[in-house]
């Protein structure tokens, strides 16, 4: 497919010759774009980028621009995005820092609606849905098939876990659990159960969702403290690897969990 010619790129580019590149679209500098990736109209992406093959730029979004951190001094750091995402009009990403892990990372099959954003050195999954305006802070993870809902926001340095919902309007400022729906604003932010409509949509088999729920009773809703509530948990036999995962991303908290 042709590249437009009213689009600015860099000499130093690798772009696919079935990648397309709409009108007034500005590549800078060390950018790699994949096969049957699209980039519509006024389309920016600052440089040092590697994008993946089939992903979809709509118009006005801007990826692999300076890390919005006072500390960076014009450091080469990195942009890497997978295969077949989706980034609706002005959804904005930035590279990482010399002083965090020198690259923001996407992985694949990701949709990040209209004016979502991915600050520096964020690492996020596969499968992964940000909506309008959600807001990832520097140094946020988050898991395979997570949804940020619209107009939330992920306090820095915060994990999300896999297969997490987060609801609209919050503020997260702790790690979210992995398979539950977490809603609310900073210290009111609160746990609403499994997050068993994703997980079924996921194909998720309905025996390991009965045991998060099961595993769920026992560390939240038992009266138990978490020390006490994860070592039943663990005296306890399961089938599902999604226990392992949950009493992991518990035990690993650095920041706390919003529970």
């Amino acid at each position: 497919m042709p590249i437009h010619p009213t689009a600015i790129i860099d000499t130093s580019c690798h772009i696919s010759p079935s990648a397309t590149v709409g009108p007034y679209c500005t590549i800078g500098p060390h950018t790699t774009i994949a096969s049957g990736t699209v980039l519509d109209g006024h389309v920016t992406i600052g440089g040092w980028t590697t994008i993946g093959e089939r992903c979809r730029f709509y118009s006005h979004s801007s990826v692999g621009t300076d890390p919005q951190d006072l500390k960076y001094r014009g450091e080469e750091t990195r942009l890497v995005i997978g295969d077949d995402n989706v980034f609706r009009e002005f959804v904005t990403l930035n590279r990482g820092t010399g002083e965090g892990n020198g690259a923001t990372v996407v992985g694949r099959g990701g949709y990040f609606m209209a004016y979502s954003h991915v600050a520096h050195d964020s690492v996020v999954g596969d499968g992964v849905i940000m909506a309008n305006a959600a807001t990832l802070a520097g140094h946020v993870t988050v898991g395979d098939h997570a949804t940020v809902g619209a107009f939330s926001a992920v306090h820095q340095f915060c994990r999300v876990g896999p297969h997490a919902f987060i609801g609209g309007f919050s503020v997260v400022t702790r790690d979210a659990l992995p398979y539950v729906k977490t809603v609310g604003d900073r210290n009111r932010a609160k746990i609403y159960g499994i997050n068993t409509l994703g997980l079924e949509r996921r194909n998720v088999p309905p025996q390991a969702i009965a045991e998060l729920k099961q595993a769920y009773r026992v560390c939240f809703r038992s009266g138990l403290n978490t020390g006490d509530a994860l070592a039943k948990v663990r005296s306890m036999r399961w089938t599902a690897p999604e226990i392992d995962t949950l009493i992991g991303f518990m035990e690993q908290s650095k920041r706390g969990f919003i529970r």
